[in-house]
């Protein structure tokens, strides 16, 4: 039997139990809305930390974050990092109790754009329209980077056409997601962010066995100009097709490039976008106790810690272990790949290759299905329709999942795509969004409906203007655009609620019983 075939097997075994997981929730998940899209708010607190952590994080952690520190080192790397660290931290200790409390006050809430909505008692749903839209164009640009790890996973290790093998990635996220809804994607998740933590972990433990030491690792990255610093970056000397040059089996570096205080501050904004994650911020609006939340953050951060220490070390041991292998941007995504194919047996490969597959599958689930939940619940059920029953409504989400996913995957077209890049950027319209918008509606009464939506407007304006105008002028100017977005946001929120009449009682009054903690369920 063929290395290949034993790989494939072992990872048919991983598909065939995550579907297994999907028919299990399925009768469950399809009783009404509710259930299909917040699972009926029933999480417990180590699902709701795993599969929070694992549908975030995505094929990102297995492929994007390994691949910027093998191509360019640690400072990129490490500092995007710690920003997540920093900003999972205070989601969960800030935000979710909070939220959890005030989706249940705003008319029991089960989506983000619902929240919005109720919180403000808008009876002219534009508040809950404008997110909703937002939701589909960034969730649609999220899902194309996972049918992108896809397409990068099954091409490098079976050799065949990246294309096809993307599209059958996101065919099978597609009829998974379908099936199980909300409950089956959070209970998979949570089996999926298990086998991503191991995975990370067997093959950085074999990784320094096969380098000698630790050591070893480390001598060789401090040999590369800027590799391994916190204030420098690595410079790989390119040609006009972005391949590093190679020679007598030496990969060549130029000079390392500055990396000043700026470039640190613009990578820890990443940190900002956990805000307004609605993947994220979902399962603190479902889990079925806000007293089991204080369990769920201890869990989500170890799990976090450790898991983006490693997934950044994996791409400084892979320099050191396969330093010619991969020589581009894109290519050096699959530092992961190469290192699990060539250390275990094709069987275990297989199932480390699972982890890959799983945090893909995790992250673009839950895009695909929060996505449709915006269009189907806050648009055709809130404007369209507002007496459609349950059915429709649910009929209405698969329409919209297999076409948000058909739009996904015509963006995933470009095998030439790096994950990273695009993650970033629906990771800034995200945070600059609805961040800003979570924080001051959660914990400033004066928030007006007028700076909701300038905030919402005013925020995902300035990702696009940044990132394709301003960013091109160099300089201070190349900051991650969520960190100036996110700003903006805040300041649009802030100057337009103070120019427009107060909200109404009702509204305060909303927010004083969220804040009093009167309505925790049991």
């Amino acid at each position: 039997m063929s290395k290949e075939v034993q790989i494939l097997i072992a990872m048919i075994v991983y598909m065939a139990a995550v579907v297994i997981i999907g028919l299990v929730y399925a009768k469950r998940a399809n009783k009404n809305s509710e259930e299909y899209f917040l699972g009926g708010r029933s999480l417990g607190p180590w699902v709701t930390a795993m599969s929070a952590e694992a549908s975030d994080m995505s094929g990102w952690l297995l492929m994007g974050l390994p691949g910027v520190a093998y191509w360019c080192g640690l400072a990129d790397a490490a500092w995007t990092a710690i920003g997540l660290a920093v900003g999972t931290y205070f989601n969960w200790l800030i935000v979710s109790k909070r939220l959890r409390r005030y989706s249940v006050v705003a008319n029991n809430s089960i989506t983000l754009p619902d929240f919005f909505s109720n919180r403000f008692r808008e009876k002219k749903k534009v508040v809950m329209s404008i997110a909703a839209l937002f939701i589909l164009v960034f969730f649609t640009v999220y899902a194309s980077s996972c049918f992108v790890t896809c397409g990068k996973l099954f091409s490098t290790l079976f050799g065949l056409d990246y294309t096809w093998m993307m599209i059958l990635g996101a065919v099978f996220v597609l009829v998974y997601t379908i099936l199980g809804g909300f409950l089956a994607e959070s209970a998979s998740d949570f089996m999926q962010g298990i086998v991503m933590f191991i995975a990370l972990a067997v093959v950085v433990i074999v990784g320094i066995f096969k380098a000698g030491s630790l050591g070893a690792i480390v001598e060789n990255a401090q040999s590369i100009p800027g590799f391994f610093e916190f204030f420098g970056l690595a410079n790989p000397t390119v040609d006009a097709d972005g391949v590093q040059a190679v020679v007598d089996g030496v990969p060549q570096f130029g000079e390392a490039k500055d990396y000043g205080i700026l470039s640190v501050f613009s990578m820890l904004a990443w940190g900002l976008g956990y805000f307004g994650m609605p993947q994220v911020l979902l399962r603190f609006m479902a889990i079925r106790k806000e007293s089991e939340l204080k369990q769920s953050r201890r869990i989500a951060m170890i799990w976090v810690i450790i898991s983006l220490a490693i997934a950044v070390f994996i791409g400084i041991m892979g320099r050191h272990l396969f330093p010619t292998t991969l020589t581009t941007a894109s290519s050096a995504e699959s530092i992961f790949i190469v290192l699990s194919t060539s250390f275990f047996p094709p069987i275990l490969a297989g199932f480390v290759m699972a982890g890959i597959l799983a945090a893909t599958i995790s992250s673009s689930d839950s895009y695909l299905l929060i996505a449709a939940s915006a269009f189907s619940k806050n648009i055709y059920q809130g404007i369209v329709k507002k007496k459609a029953t349950d059915k429709e409504v649910m009929w209405v989400t698969r329409i919209i999942l297999m076409l948000i996913a058909l739009i996904a995957i015509v963006i995933a077209l470009d095998e030439n795509s790096v994950i990273f890049k695009v993650v970033s950027f629906a990771w800034a319209g995200f945070g600059a969004t609805f961040g800003p918008l979570m924080l001051f509606s959660l914990f400033w009464k004066r928030t007006t409906r007028a700076g909701a939506v300038a905030g919402m407007v005013g925020g995902a304006g300035m990702v696009f203007l940044w990132k394709l105008v301003i960013s091109g002028l160099g300089g201070a100017f190349a900051i991650y655009e969520l960190l100036p977005a996110f700003i903006f946001s805040s300041v649009c929120i802030v100057v337009v609620s103070l120019i427009t009449p107060r909200p109404s009682a009702e509204i305060e009054a909303d927010f004083e019983a969220a804040k009093a903690c009167i309505t925790e369920q049991a």
